[in-house]
């Protein structure tokens, strides 16, 4: 599967010749409303104040020049290749994609790479294209109660497609747990729902989406993908699902998808490095991922660590999660436990089980055994003293 390369999307020469058919005024009014220069969209008072305008008279020629602009012969020409790729994207994702994710897949076709802030303009660009210029067909889905902001094939319905996402919905909050992306699509292939639109849902499947996942914290399976991209849309649409840092899907406001405290940030970040952390790594790691705007400081990683039981200290600053069976207590607890649970056994038994359960020297646990008040040596096994 590959994208069609001869096609490219170069808005900002594509924008440019469309501005460059109005005069000064209408120019600046269409670039600000839109943020077809610097990504901000202006409101109609902001630019009215700016022209000594009311906003009344803004929104006037705001609308008498987009009219204008629908009406020039040649744009359909320029808008063309946007036209032919947008509907191609929508027709294989089943008549709807979420705005940015159609953004994105839109801008592989882009001829160079746009920096952050320049790919906020860019987005701004196919908004207006799409929503002013070609709005007769493709539509944009605002104020749905299931999908969030959206475009859509103004000629498909999204009758089976909602259906669809309600069960998905359903599915994926019954599992009481966040899922990969597989595990997603097996939720809602097995359903009734399924089976009734399963016609609906052959479509062509030769463009490649695996681009939408470069510089991701984690692999996704694209084949599966490319070849299900319908359901990964909507995975990618519906309002109340989202995908974690890590891959994981689940209810948009579950603390594993959208952590909100620095604990919970710890918690999904032990848990999916799948492998105990030094306190400063764990806070190095929270950044890296950078769930928000708020970065974490190491100290309150710590104070966060000790405090609560479900993270266990397994050596000097290093912390598991406590549900991967680790154990409480220094290394003479830990030997104890042990000894209670499995019976007398000998030192080199004892070394494994412990490092099984800490990150600590042979000697340390040699030393705690030494402790005569608590461990007795009968034979070659140590037991706890009677």
């Amino acid at each position: 599967m590959a994208n069609d390369n001869s096609k490219k999307l170069d808005t900002n020469e594509i924008v440019k010749n469309i501005l460059a058919r109005l005069s000064k005024k209408e120019r600046d009014i269409i670039s600000r409303r839109f943020g077809l220069k610097d990504g901000e969209k202006e409101t109609l008072e902001a630019v009215g104040g700016l022209h000594n305008l009311t906003r009344e008279r803004i929104r006037q020629i705001e609308n008498a020049t987009l009219k204008k602009l629908r009406e020039v012969t040649e744009l359909k020409e320029e808008l063309a290749n946007l036209r032919e790729i947008t509907n191609k994207l929508l027709v294989e994702h089943g008549g709807l994609a979420e705005k940015e994710y159609l953004f994105h897949l839109l801008n592989t076709y882009s001829p160079v790479e746009y920096k952050s802030d320049d790919y906020e303009v860019e987005k701004n660009h196919y908004d207006f294209m799409l929503s002013r210029l070609l709005h007769d067909e493709f539509e944009e889905i605002k104020d749905s109660d299931i999908f969030k902001t959206s475009y859509k094939l103004k000629s498909e319905s999204l009758e089976h497609l909602e259906e669809l996402a309600v069960e998905l919905v359903k599915n994926i909050s019954a599992l009481k747990e966040v899922v990969k992306t597989e595990e997603a699509f097996n939720s809602i292939i097995k359903t009734d729902i399924y089976g009734q639109h399963k016609d609906k849902l052959a479509v062509p499947s030769d463009i490649d989406v695996s681009s939408y996942w470069k510089g991701a914290l984690f692999d996704e399976n694209s084949d599966l993908i490319n070849s299900n991209k319908i359901l990964y849309s909507l995975l990618v649409a519906v309002k109340e699902i989202e995908q974690n840092k890590f891959g994981f899907w689940g209810a948009y406001d579950s603390e594993e998808i959208a952590p909100k405290t620095i604990n919970h940030k710890i918690y999904l970040v032990l848990k999916n490095e799948g492998k105990p952390l030094h306190f400063v790594d764990i806070a190095k790691r929270i950044n890296e991922v950078s769930f928000d705007h708020k970065t974490a400081n190491p100290a309150t990683v710590h104070n966060e660590l000790i405090l609560d039981p479900k993270y266990v200290l397994i050596g000097r600053g290093i912390y598991g999660l406590k549900e991967w069976g680790y154990k409480e207590g220094v290394v003479s607890d830990v030997i104890r436990d042990i000894l209670v649970e499995h019976g007398p056994l000998t030192r080199e038994e004892i070394i494994e089980k412990v490092l099984a359960n800490r990150m600590v020297k042979k000697t340390t646990v040699n030393l705690a055994l030494m402790d005569k008040d608590v461990f007795e040596k009968v034979g070659e096994k140590y037991q706890v003293k009677k």
